[in-house]
């Protein structure tokens, strides 16, 4: 195996460990301690699973000589060799002793089965489970659970477990591997291998006391039985060993596909900004998990067509999709899901469209998608010379086909999509369109190493447009793009104005002053203490101005009724500033007050809001998104993980749903996303340099004008006044 560590970062190299884990998950001796002859129970289901295991398989129980067929063992220190893993079938009482005595034979691994221990939020049983672990602690044991189903592994043909998988079938290319916490999850996703799909591994990890999820995605990113990893999970205590082991699978090119359960956000629900809103712990998980190559899925339904499909697909060439059908309504519905996820249909030029013109019955359509007419799908000729010549051109990576019927005459079309598939190199997607959802033909096309079926469109087209962002993701890892440089002395003069308000939430000018420290735009502003001194301000700063409160105890401005904009003379000047004053002092309790602020208004423009979260688990997350008083209704953002490159942040502003509105809309005019692309990245490197001391940043709006791109607000909460207030954030539990 190639060496790669030296292109991941050093907490990947610490996963980097496919040895230690090498005996639990693919052992060459079995011992079930706990063994049993009774029916039903977890030692005797455990033995009969491992029937076609090509190794030795040892019971161990003092009360039997044989079971299942098996010499029995009355201990661990009876067997004639040392376990590479050894299954714990026996009580919670019973465990601890068991591990120490596994320990002391020098067993690779070890699968508990008990469960009631972390899982149960028992002191007593959390207690136990810590107990547990530490007896395996840098001794070369390595222990899978508490809690836990077992693993499978067809490619030693090894179940060890005591529920249910799918006996092992012929070793096939294009294999996937499941990594789960849930053990019935595990089972569910596996018997996938009943309708004709490869899988390599299943396996859950239960409380992931000891091996975790991140273990495992970086063990089968070294397994060349698996060819891709499926992971499903609710949280985990170590987030950046999962991005690290994430990281690991996209440079050594093994495709992880992940769905994160638990998506609620109550985290975000404590926050004080708009930032918390929008940036809560299933957006982190996504936002951080696909930065590093992870292909995130929203519904379970999804995990396994998409690994599948990138298991046989290899490297993408070519950008667009070709669609070929019979059916012009098919053609349709291809296009708008195309469309939907952004994957390029590029029409037919040059000879593959004379080819289409030369096979397409005029009733037909020669353009992409194509319809050939059921007429030419009754044609081989006619079908086989406008497919090759769509897989034969550049512009296409994949071709999209449709299995319309269950029956013999649809199924007879699989030999020439294989046949096309293996000559030119290119995946097809097979979109099993019948409601005969395993019919004639599906184990068939499941099987074909080539092709990659999909029972939904819009599974297909999410598959095929996260292919493709996974490539752009490798290919930035080998050629590493520019994260904009910051003076020096920008950054500790930030630094020493952080420290000075440590314990506090800083005001709009404050915040707007380390803004500026970084480059970034800002309103000139004046405080002032009474309606004389704002009428002054007026003058010199130039009407129209705006007026607010200055309290670091108010943080939204327009809720509290202590802002006032478009004031055009004195006289309105004079009057807004009595009534911030009394709104403000309304408030209970009464807030701090440092004056009033008096600024330009800015001309008409594009509102974007730009902020900050830095999350417990994966620190600052920059969102961006289009701004005003509808951000939190709207949530039409994009999430990073701090800090990244200005073509990054050109890319978060173009894959917002209204984009377009960067063009100019209604009246505005176009923005430079460029200089905005450059304000943001700006942005990302202040919050990472500040990270330790910054909670939230919350800049809403920067206004996109004509004259240029100027924040008029900025809210800057620091992590020490977060612990002053007593308030915490909710940090997402692992799965118990």
């Amino acid at each position: 195996m190639t060496n790669h560590s030296s292109q991941i970062g050093p907490g990947a190299r610490a996963l980097y460990k496919y040895a230690e884990l090498d005996r639990l998950i693919s052992p060459c001796s079995i011992a079930v301690v706990g063994a049993s002859a009774r029916a039903g129970s977890f030692g005797l289901r455990t033995l009969h699973n491992l029937r076609e295991f090509d190794g030795a398989v040892y019971p161990v129980n003092p009360n039997h000589s044989e079971i299942a067929g098996l010499r029995c063992y009355a201990s661990m220190n009876a067997l004639p060799e040392t376990p590479d893993c050894v299954v714990l079938a026996v009580g919670r009482d019973r465990v601890e002793q068991a591990v120490e005595d596994c320990v002391r034979a020098g067993a690779g691994g070890i699968i508990v089965y008990g469960s009631g221990f972390g899982e149960t939020g028992r002191a007593e049983l959390i207690e136990l489970q810590d107990r547990i672990v530490n007896k395996v602690r840098g001794t070369g044991t390595r222990l899978l659970g508490p809690n836990c189903l077992g693993i499978t592994n067809y490619a030693r043909r090894a179940r060890i477990l005591f529920g249910r998988m799918p006996q092992p079938g012929p070793p096939r290319a294009g294999a996937i591997g499941l990594v789960t916490q849930s053990g019935s999850v595990s089972m569910s996703l596996g018997q996938a291998a009943e309708r004709g799909i490869a899988i390599s591994h299943a396996i859950p990890v239960g409380n992931a006391a000891d091996v975790d999820i991140a273990d495992i995605v970086a063990y089968l990113a070294q397994d060349d039985a698996c060819s891709a990893i499926a992971c499903v999970f609710e949280g985990v205590r170590d987030t950046a060993r999962l991005t690290e082991a994430a990281r690991m699978a996209l440079v050594l090119d093994k495709p992880l596909v992940v769905y994160k359960m638990a998506v609620g956000e109550q985290g975000a629900a404590a926050a004080l900004s708009h930032t918390g809103a929008l940036a809560g712990s299933h957006a982190a998980y996504r936002a951080v998990l696909q930065a590093v190559g992870a292909v995130m899925v929203d519904n379970l339904e999804d995990v396994v067509e998409t690994a599948a499909f990138l298991a046989k697909a290899g490297r993408p060439r070519g950008r667009g999709a070709a669609v070929v059908i019979g059916s012009g309504g098919m053609g349709v519905i291809a296009a708008d899901k195309a469309e939907e996820f952004e994957v390029p249909l590029p029409q037919p030029e040059g000879d593959t469209l004379a080819t289409l013109k030369a096979h397409v019955p005029e009733f037909g359509a020669a353009r992409n998608p194509c319809d050939v007419t059921a007429q030419a799908m009754n044609d081989e000729g006619a079908l086989r010379a406008c497919a090759q010549a769509m897989l034969a051109d550049p512009a296409y990576s994949t071709m999209v086909v449709v299995h319309p019927y269950a029956d013999a005459a649809a199924s007879a079309r699989i030999p020439l999509w294989s046949e096309l598939a293996a000559r030119h190199g290119k995946v097809i997607c097979n979109y099993w369109a019948t409601e005969a959802l395993e019919g004639h033909g599906a184990h068939a096309l499941e099987a074909e190493p080539g092709i990659a079926t999909f029972r939904s469109l819009r599974r297909c087209f999410g598959a095929i447009s996260a292919w493709h962002h996974r490539e752009q993701c490798r290919l930035r890892l080998s050629m590493p793009e520019d994260i904009p440089v910051v003076d020096m002395q920008a950054r500790q003069d930030a630094a020493g104005m952080l420290a000075r308000h440590g314990g506090c939430a800083l005001t709009e000018r404050q915040g707007k002053q380390l803004l500026a420290l970084y480059g970034i735009p800002v309103a000139p502003d004046r405080l002032v203490q009474d309606a004389a001194q704002a009428m002054a301000a007026a003058e010199q700063v130039g009407y129209p101005v705006v007026l607010k409160i200055e309290s670091p105890d108010i943080m939204h401005k327009t809720d509290a009724g202590v802002l006032r904009v478009g004031l055009r003379d004195a006289a309105e000047v004079q009057a807004a500033v009595a009534e911030i004053l009394a709104n403000a002092a309304a408030i209970n309790p009464v807030p701090r007050i440092n004056g009033v602020v008096v600024q330009p208004m800015v001309g008409k423009g594009l509102e974007v809001m730009l902020g900050c979260r830095v999350d417990p688990q994966f620190g600052p997350l920059v969102v961006v998104g289009l701004g005003g008083v509808m951000v939190e209704l709207v949530r039409d953002t994009a999430l990073a993980p701090a800090p990244f490159s200005e073509r990054q942040a050109v890319r978060m502003l173009r894959g917002l749903r209204a984009s377009a509105a960067f063009e100019g809309f209604r009246g505005f005019p176009a923005v430079d996303l460029q200089r905005l692309g450059a304000i943001v990245a700006r942005f990302s490197v202040f919050v990472a340099d500040h990270a330790q001391m910054l909670e939230e940043v919350d800049v809403n709006p920067l206004i996109c004008s004509a004259d240029g791109i100027v924040a008029v607000d900025a809210l800057v909460i620091t992590a020490a006044a977060h612990a002053e207030s007593g308030s915490q954030p909710i940090k997402e539990q692992a799965h118990a």
